[in-house]
């Protein structure tokens, strides 16, 4: 009999770890409060107490051929950018197909996870959950956590002077549904984020008025590229990653750039300010394909942060002053808590949040709890769990090892400078997308091998370094290869533009990417010859 293993939540982490659990031969068991799989993205037209919650306009920000499970392609039917009900019928027909059903119970509460009294030699756990009033005890061999970081929202009322003067309405965006209520009213929006951009972008049809007040601004991308592709396939690949990684700082950081010449950048605007030199990944990036033109039109306004609030305003740090307010929206993110687990466990230094790779606590006596689907990239978090669950499983079942405390805990220190450099000070758990892919691949034999594959699949590899760094790649190779994985990779363009090609056209332009390098690398290598001339 495989060792039992206990995973709390069924969203797309969820289903990832029993998936791989499966693969392992351990025996899972997730419990889900809710009714369906989902996740996040199970829709509700009311924010369930210890749920996420979403708005009814949601769209993916990633686009299907970089956000699939790397053995489940999407239909080639499905739009590149998916409503949120596409993509839970996508979770539903996963969980399906794979015979994942079985094992979660669903309208089951965790209400504690603790250490069994003999961890030091087990590593086990006992798990009590509740159902119907009841509760149930259970001993599990390990543990994975599941249950996302969109659930407690950070609302930081004590850092806004006289708010509690303030007469209208305030709420925070985890409890916005629709924009019907704000129809006339006059709205302020805290929080230059993917959510305060969605949200303030809706409202600006239907309110008086909205302004966005941001401390910092943001970069502001579309999620359509080159010749109408989807950014994330134009944008994250491994050639981008190995630029970034292998020439110096200020010639990566230029041709980022000269690549990233369609964000939309304006002092003016209250967005990110060019002053001076500027690391373009310094803070993650908001996609609002509408945000841009909403400023312009004048039906959004940026503001910076908000000084002090009156009874019926809000006065910001330049001195104007947004009178009359009705609403305000603070969509300031969310804080980390696993209410269920012993804050120890997770944050084992200095109250911060430490695990090694955004997985592992370092410091446990026995390696039989990870946490799957809190790292944050720029790239899709379905593959990302799927790798970091694949990995997790295969320690449970031992057939990989962590290294020691130590050494854990020296890249911990090291990750943690990194994301200073290229994330600024953020309480999330930010990385780059490739590069931590690859370091868990690493781990499990998974990694491609861009060298063999240049050897003996030229085509293949040809794909996988210039094109994008779909999910596919991870299921390639190793323990846990897919089959499918060098068809999906070589066809993964076609599925991009098939939703789209709803007429008779000619052949659809791929991305160019040798193309684009001679033309991104012609300036950096004129300067070079003027240099060495003089």
């Amino acid at each position: 009999m495989g060792k039992r293993v206990a995973i709390v939540g069924a969203g797309v982490s969820g289903l990832a770890s029993i998936r791989c659990c499966l693969e392992e031969g351990l025996e899972p068991t997730c419990f889900e409060r809710s009714n369906d799989v989902g996740g996040l993205w199970k829709f509700s037209n009311q924010a369930e107490e210890g749920r996420a919650s979403i708005y009814q306009s949601v769209f993916t920000n990633s686009s299907k051929e970089m956000m699939c499970f790397p053995d489940f392609p999407y239909p080639d039917d499905f739009p590149n950018y998916m409503h949120h009900s596409k993509l839970q019928e996508y979770i539903r027909t996963f969980a399906q197909k794979k015979n994942l059903l079985r094992y979660i119970q669903f309208e089951t509460l965790v209400s504690s996870i603790k250490k069994c009294p003999n961890f030091l030699v087990t590593g086990q756990w006992e798990v009590v959950s509740e159902k119907d009033g009841k509760q149930e005890s259970a001993i599990f061999d390990a543990v994975m956590i599941c249950s996302g970081h969109h659930v407690y929202p950070n609302l930081p009322t004590d850092s806004f002077p006289g708010l509690h003067r303030f007469q209208g309405h305030y709420l925070h965006s985890r409890d916005y549904k629709d924009p019907e209520a704000f129809k006339g009213k006059r709205v302020l929006v805290i929080g230059l984020g993917n959510s305060g951009s969605d949200i303030a972008v809706e409202l600006s049809r239907l309110a008086a008025q909205v302004i966005i007040s941001s401390r910092s601004g943001s970069w502001v991308m579309s999620r359509v590229w080159d010749h109408g592709y989807p950014w994330d396939m134009v944008h994250v690949t491994r050639f981008a990653t190995f630029l970034r990684n292998a020439l110096p700082s200020f010639v990566s950081d230029w041709l980022y750039v000269k690549k990233m010449n369609t964000w939309f950048k304006h002092e003016n605007y209250g967005l990110m300010p060019l002053n001076g030199y500027y690391n373009p990944l310094r803070k993650e990036p908001v996609f609002n394909d509408e945000l841009p033109s909403r400023i312009l039109c004048g039906t959004v306004s940026i503001k910076p942060s908000v000084k002090e609030f009156t009874e019926t305003s809000a006065v910001f740090e330049d001195g104007t002053v947004f009178e009359a307010i009705d609403y305000i929206i603070f969509a300031t993110g969310y804080d980390y808590a696993y209410p269920f687990l012993d804050d120890s466990i997770i944050k084992s230094r200095n109250n911060e949040v430490t695990l090694f790779k955004g997985i592992f606590p370092p410091k446990m006596e026995r390696p039989t709890l990870a946490v799957i689907g809190l790292v944050q990239s720029l790239g899709a978090a379905i593959p990302t769990a799927d790798l970091q669950a694949r990995w997790a499983a295969k320690v449970f079942a031992k057939s990989c090892t962590l290294p020691t405390t130590s050494e854990m805990m020296d890249d911990i220190d090291e990750k943690m400078g990194k994301k200073l450099k290229w994330f600024g000070q953020s309480q999330t758990l930010q990385t780059d997308y490739i590069t931590y892919m690859d370091e868990l691949g690493s781990f499990i034999g998974a990694k491609p091998n861009i060298p063999w594959l240049f050897l003996t699949d030229p085509q293949l590899a040809l794909e996988v370094f210039f094109g994008p760094c779909s999910p596919y790649q991870f299921r390639l190779m190793g323990p846990g290869k897919w089959d499918g994985a060098r068809n999906a990779i070589l066809t993964q363009w076609d599925r991009t533009v098939k939703p789209t090609r709803t007429r008779a056209v000619c052949e659809a332009q791929r991305p160019q990417h040798f193309h684009n390098l001679l033309k991104m690398l012609s300036f950096p290598v004129l300067l070079l010859a003027v240099w060495l001339t003089f």
